[in-house]
């Protein structure tokens, strides 16, 4: 059996992190978009662990997916529907990742979209799936299917079901993750909202963890694909918390059209201005929250990289540094072990030289010319180290590529999320 969540207060998650936002933001209904929640019984008690998005027809979608070459039977599924461009219901479950479940992976995956295809009166490549949670432990077919008619009732489409959502696909989460605009498309307001789950292997490649962005705006799904691919490089996939990329990545965008702007059909018309930037925005704020709640964490770093070779270089170095352990546990000391930055800058794969190098922490010049900087005091670096926002600034003084990454400390607290997940 399971239990339905009505209208009412919303259950709480635990006291977040050092990192954690102040609370979870009011995201604003979009027209078209109704939502329940459920607990499932699949492995939480005591919380909901299961969505139901119902899209009115006529909701246009695009998605980014782990490139993982042992993806999860959801993502399977997503990459075979997404070149339809047209969404009905989501369905998305935490605590099973239904990953690595062979056979009877792929026989949960269609058993849920037949049963949300019924309640959606749409075709089953209409229906879009997640998971995340435990990888390998196989679900009986039916084991979300069933649920999900009794969710109908709860559907609803007001902020609260939007947060129920978001509070819903949690797992290692300590807080849960929202970001909204509202913007003009030719004289039409409207409405993104969206919502992401993620706190531990986090190093996306294609995708974050989960991640639903809703828009009522117009626009068509090769215009929605061609922003959010372009927009994931700068966020998503420049964020990481510990180096593993999940078997379960999916980030889909909805359009459902009920804004009643003229349709979109270019992602770069000239109509499309503000909005490109507020779903980047969106996309970024959501990326960023996910590395505030790293397992464990307790800095939120920032490195920019300039003077690359390219911005593919640039990138590649930046993520280098970024997912060093050795770097990663010197920020969870507060030591400002620039040595350690050099290190790995020069085993990324990509050109560097020595005595072009510059590398400064909160502002403080610390090495240049193949050496510390003369008479550097660490002082001011070891002050900065002992904040929670740490900013990493490297220019490798060869090229023009440049890239921005985030990431955050390596604690203790890591290994003890971590090495208790199943039990």
């Amino acid at each position: 059996m399971f239990k339905r969540h009505r209208p009412g207060p919303l259950p709480r998650a635990p006291p977040g992190p050092p990192l954690a936002p102040a609370g979870f933001p009011t995201l604003p209904p979009v027209a078209g978009v109704r939502i329940a929640t459920a607990n499932s019984g699949i492995r939480y008690k005591g919380r909901d662990d299961l969505m139901l998005a119902v899209l009115d027809e006529g909701t246009t979608v695009a998605g980014v997916l782990t490139k993982s070459l042992t993806c999860s039977a959801p993502v399977i599924w997503c990459r075979d529907s997404l070149p339809r461009g047209s969404a009905r219901a989501v369905v998305v479950n935490a605590g099973n990742a239904n990953a690595f479940t062979g056979k009877a992976g792929d026989a949960t995956v269609q058993a849920t979209v037949e049963a949300a295809a019924k309640i959606a009166g749409c075709a089953t490549d209409e229906v879009y799936v997640a998971s995340t949670g435990v990888i390998g432990i196989p679900l009986a077919a039916d084991a979300i299917a069933k649920v999900l008619p009794g969710m109908v009732p709860a559907l609803r489409d007001d902020s609260a079901a939007l947060e129920a959502g978001a509070r819903a696909i949690m797992t290692t989460d300590t807080f849960a993750k929202g970001s909204t605009r509202q913007v003009a498309i030719g004289g039409t307001t409207v409405t993104i909202s969206g919502f992401a789950k993620g706190s531990g292997m986090i190093a996306p490649d294609m995708a974050t963890m989960l991640g639903f962005i809703f828009t009522d705006a117009a626009i068509a799904a090769p215009a929605l694909q061609s922003m959010l691919s372009e927009f994931t490089e700068r966020s998503f996939n420049a964020i990481t918390v510990d180096g593993d990329t999940s078997t379960s990545d999916t980030l889909l965008l909805f359009a459902t059209g009920k804004a009643g702007n003229a349709p979109v059909t270019d992602a770069r018309a000239p109509e499309l201005t503000d909005f490109r930037k507020a779903l980047e925005e969106v996309m970024l704020d959501l990326a960023l929250q996910i590395v505030r709640d790293g397992e464990g964490a307790t800095k939120f770093v920032s490195i920019t990289l300039v003077g690359a070779e390219n911005d593919v270089a640039a990138k590649r170095i930046a993520l280098t540094v970024a997912n060093s352990p050795l770097v990663k546990t010197a920020l969870a000391g507060e030591d400002a072990n620039w040595g350690r930055i050099v290190a790995a800058i020069g085993r990324a794969g990509e050109r560097a030289d020595r005595d072009l190098i510059k590398i400064t922490i909160g502002g403080t010049l610390i090495c240049a010319e193949g050496m510390e900087v003369p008479g550097y005091d660490e002082a001011p670096v070891a002050a900065h180290m002992k904040g929670q926002e740490i900013d990493v600034h490297i220019d490798l003084g060869i090229g023009t590529g440049k890239s921005r990454v985030w990431t955050c400390d390596l604690t203790h607290g890591y290994i003890d999320i971590n090495g208790s997940y199943r039990s």
